[in-house]
C-alpha cells in the first residue's frame, strides 16, 4: 500500500441503528426529511434502457443547471455526487510535494482527497467552529495547490459572506485553485450569498461544486456538480469517469431541477424548524449548551463536557434516533443534528434537557 493512502481514515457516515441493531430514526447524515420532489421520484420510476450506458456528458442536465443558475452549460461538469468533484480537484491541481490546505472542523473528504492524490493536508485553525480567513491566507506556501472552503460549512453549520470570500480569493496566489464547496447553499435566502457561482465565473483559479443530495433529496442517487473556468471543467473531465453519473440519476436530477417549489418548501421547512430547534438549544444555555450557528440543515450543538455529549448521544438512540457524534477532541463535546420534522426535533429536545436536567417548557 502507498504511504499516502495508507494515511487516509476512509469516511464514515452516519449511523441509522443503535449499538443493538434497532433501526433509528436517521439524523446524522443531513438528509432531506422531506424527501425528494414527487417530479424526481416519478422519474425515477420511468423504464429505461439499462443495457445503455448514459450520456456520458449529462447533457440534458447541464444544460437545465445552466439555465436555472445563469451559467454556461460548457461551463458545468456533473460527477457522483460532489464528492467526486472535491477529490477531482485535488487530483488535477495538486500531488507529491504539493499543500491542500482546509479549516479545521471542515469536511472529512478534504483531508481524504488531498492523501488520495500524494498531497501533504494542512489542517489550519479555525475561529469559533468558523473557517478563518487570515489564517487560511497565512497557511499557504509556495507548496500550496489547493485550497478547500465549505460554506456553509459542514459539520459546524457556519458560513463566511461574500466579502470574506472575495478577500480571500483576492490574496490567493493565481497558481492556488479556491474550491467552494456549496453542498448547502440552497438553504440560504440568497443561495449565491458568498459570491461563489459569481466567482467562479469571473476567475481562472475558482470552483464552486453543488449537489443534489442535500435539499434535492436524492442522496441515494450520488449526483453533483462543478463550475469553473474552462480549463478547470476540462482537467476535470478529463479524470472523471466517463459513465459517472447514472442515466436514472440524470433524469431525477432534471426532473428536480424543474421543481423549484419543492426546494423552496424545502429551505423555508428547514428555517422554521432549525430555528424553533436553537429556541429549544438556547433554553439550556444555563446548563452549558449551546447551539453553534448554522445556515445549513444541521445544527452543531456543543455540550460542557465530552462525557455529558456521550450521555446525550445515548439517551437519543433510546429514543429511536440517530444523530452525528464527530470524532476530534473538541468537536467530542459536540452532537451534529440534523433537521428533521418538528415532532421529531421536539423529541430530540425534550432528551437533551432530560439529559441536563434541566425542564424545559418553551
Amino acid at each position: 500500500m502507498k504511504p499516502y493512502v495508507e494515511a487516509i481514515h476512509a469516511y464514515t457516515p452516519g449511523k441509522s441503528k443503535s449499538a443493538d441493531g434497532r433501526p433509528l430514526v436517521k439524523l446524522s447524515a443531513n438528509e432531506n426529511p422531506l424527501g425528494c420532489s414527487p417530479a424526481a421520484l416519478e422519474a425515477l420510476g420511468v423504464a429505461g434502457e439499462p443495457r445503455l450506458y448514459p450520456d456520458p456528458g449529462a447533457t440534458a442536465l447541464r444544460e437545465a443547471i445552466g439555465a436555472l443558475h445563469g451559467l454556461d452549460p460548457a461551463r458545468i461538469v456533473c460527477g457522483t455526487g460532489s464528492d467526486e468533484l472535491l477529490n477531482l480537484a485535488a487530483q488535477g491541481f495538486a500531488g507529491h510535494g504539493d499543500e491542500v490546505v482546509f479549516s479545521r472542523h471542515s469536511f472529512a473528504v478534504y483531508d481524504i482527497a488531498a492523501n488520495r492524490c500524494g498531497a501533504t493536508p494542512v489542517e489550519v485553525p479555525d475561529a469559533d467552529f468558523t473557517a478563518d480567513v487570515d489564517a487560511l491566507l497565512g497557511a499557504v506556501t509556495e507548496n500550496t495547490r489547493v485550497m478547500f472552503i465549505a460554506n456553509p460549512n459542514n459539520p459546524t453549520g457556519t458560513f463566511l459572506p461574500r466579502e470574506d470570500i472575495a478577500r480571500l480569493h483576492s490574496r490567493l496566489p493565481a497558481r492556488v485553485l479556491l474550491v467552494l464547496d456549496q453542498a448547502y447553499a440552497e438553504y440560504l435566502n440568497d443561495e449565491d450569498s458568498d459570491g461563489g457561482l459569481q466567482l467562479a465565473q469571473q476567475s481562472d483559479n475558482a470552483l464552486v461544486t453543488r449537489t443534489f443530495s442535500k435539499i434535492y433529496g436524492l442522496a441515494a442517487e450520488r449526483i453533483g456538480w462543478a463550475t469553473g473556468a474552462p480549463h478547470l471543467v476540462d482537467a476535470l473531465n478529463r479524470i472523471r469517469g466517463p459513465f459517472n453519473v447514472t442515466s436514472s440519476g440524470q433524469r431525477a436530477a432534471l426532473a428536480a431541477t424543474a421543481d423549484q417549489d419543492f426546494v423552496t418548501h424545502s429551505r423555508e421547512h428547514n428555517s422554521a424548524e432549525r430555528e424553533h430547534f436553537v429556541r429549544r438549544i438556547e433554553a439550556l444555555s444555563n446548563r452549558g449548551l449551546r447551539a453553534v450557528p448554522s445556515q445549513a440543515n444541521f445544527v452543531l450543538v456543543m455540550f460542557p463536557e465530552a462525557a455529558m455529549a456521550q450521555r446525550a448521544l445515548e439517551a437519543i438512540a433510546d429514543a429511536g434516533y440517530a444523530v452525528r457524534h464527530l470524532p476530534g477532541p473538541e468537536l467530542s463535546k459536540g452532537l451534529r443534528i440534523t433537521i428533521g420534522k418538528r415532532a421529531d426535533m421536539e423529541i430530540i429536545a425534550d432528551t437533551l434537557g432530560r439529559v441536563t436536567g434541566e425542564d424545559m417548557d418553551v
